[in-house]
Parts: C-alpha cells; sequence; structure tokens
C-alpha cells in the first residue's frame, strides 16, 4: 500500500544549550532572568550539548537505527540547526544532506514573559501568572507569545508539508521540547489532558530519539504509529551525561 506519510519519523530535541545552562544558575541562585544576552534564535549549544549531537551522529552512523534519514528538517534556531549539523558531519547522515529548515519547527514564543524564570513570572507578571494558572499551559497565550494551540496549529501545516513531499522517506526534525510534545499531540490525534499527562512524567531529554513508523495496518490507510518516545540509548552509550532542562525562555526576540 501506498502511502502519504514518512517510512520512518524521528523527532529530535536540540542537543543541550548554553540557555539551559543559564536557566539552571539562575533558578539556582533564586534569581528572575535568565542571566544571557541576545535573542533566543541565536543562542548556542553548550560544549556537552555539541558532545551530545556527535554522539547521537555517531549511534547512526554505527548501524543502531535501521537506515540513516534522507531528509533532514530544523529549526532555524541555532541550537537545533547546530545540533542538525552535528549529527550530519558525525555520520548520522550523508555529508551533502542538505538540512532544510523550517520556521514552523521554532521554539514556543513566550512574548513578554521572555528571559523569565518561574519566580521572575509570578514577581513581575502576576497577573500572567495567574492567567496561567486558570487557563494552564496548553491554552495560556502570554501577550506577543504563543499558546500551545499556536505551535499546534504551524505544526499541522508543516505535517501537510511532510506528507506532500516526504512520502515512503526517512525523515528528521530536529527541534525542541514542545515542538516534539505538539508533534505527538498531532500524529497521535492526543487531547490536552493526555498530552499534559505526558508533559508531567518528565522533560524530553536533549538529543534524546522519539520515532514513528509507518503501519499499513493502523487506521483505515494505514498510519505513523509511534514506537519508542525520549529514549536516550545514544548519549548513554556515550560518555556524556543525559540532561533534560526544558528549554528555556532567553532574552528578547528581535
Amino acid at each position: 500500500m501506498s502511502s502519504r506519510w514518512p517510512a520512518v519519523l524521528w523527532l529530535v530535541r536540540h542537543g543541550e544549550s548554553a540557555g539551559n545552562v543559564a536557566r539552571d544558575a539562575a533558578h539556582a541562585e533564586g534569581l528572575e532572568r535568565i542571566s544571557i544576552g541576545g535573542r533566543d534564535v541565536d543562542v548556542p549549544l553548550s560544549p556537552r550539548g555539541e558532545r551530545q549531537a556527535d554522539a547521537l551522529g555517531r549511534w547512526f552512523a554505527s548501524g543502531h537505527e535501521d537506515g540513516r534519514p534522507e531528509i533532514l528538517l530544523a529549526s532555524p534556531y541555532a541550537r537545533a540547526l547546530q545540533t542538525a549539523r552535528r549529527f550530519r558531519d558525525g555520520g548520522g547522515a550523508a555529508p551533502d544532506e542538505v538540512i532544510c529548515t523550517d520556521e514552523r519547527l521554532r521554539e514556543k514564543e513566550f512574548g513578554i514573559l521572555d528571559g523569565l524564570t518561574t519566580p521572575g513570572v509570578a514577581s513581575i507578571y502576576p497577573d500572567q501568572a495567574e492567567f496561567r494558572r486558570v487557563l494552564g499551559k496548553f491554552y495560556h497565550r502570554p501577550p506577543g507569545g504563543e499558546s500551545w494551540c499556536d505551535v499546534i496549529f504551524r505544526l499541522r501545516s508543516l505535517m501537510d508539508t511532510v506528507s506532500l513531499h516526504y512520502a515512503g522517506k526517512r525523515v528528521m526534525i530536529v527541534a525542541h521540547q514542545v515542538v516534539v510534545l505538539c508533534m505527538r499531540y498531532v500524529i497521535e490525534n492526543l487531547d490536552e489532558e493526555r498530552i499534559l499527562a505526558i508533559d508531567r512524567e518528565g522533560d524530553v531529554a536533549n538529543c534524546s530519539i522519539t520515532e514513528y513508523r509507518f503501519d499499513p495496518a493502523a487506521g483505515r490507510d494505514g498510519n505513523l504509529v509511534l514506537v519508542r518516545y525520549n529514549v536516550t540509548a545514544p548519549i548513554e552509550d556515550s560518555a556524556e551525561a543525559v540532561t533534560t532542562a526544558p528549554d528555556q525562555i532567553v532574552a528578547a526576540r528581535g
């Protein structure tokens, strides 16, 4: 049976970033703001994040997976692009494989809450903290930012593009924690309660693998079926530590 879906779809969260490290330091010191300059889009990988991406590339190159990706899609944010490049250069994909950036894979926009820790939001924007408590993280949209629903809206469009151009291919997407979770929501037809329950179980680890494969017996016309979620075997198999700090609200966008 021919399919409009990829044969395999891997979702990968970027490696540990400098923003993740700065966020941990800010929370440890009880600060209201994360100490890092520039735009969130430009925040690079940390040295450990670079090594995590290298380890993921070596894992695929050594034949642990059933074939390397034929298509590489990435968020335009520096940390995601660096992860995809280091993955490819580490042997995870063909050396001449083009990394296609897609703005629909970008990090969730945090608007006026950008650069604030959780205590910072409560202190500086108590009304937004209360709105989030009442509405929940799925529906709360800070001024100038996005809700999870907004992210899901753009990812539905992305999946239409994937189905149009990459049917039968092995596709890897390198993006962010909320993107991985919202992709699960879209592909598996989840609801708010279920996706937030998955989120509460733990963060998506840096450079972890979430994998779907096309199953012709799933549904009326076949569908993508979840094989594994948040697997960190490539990192555990290397000398690197597994890190799970969530993507952070870092600096101001422009």
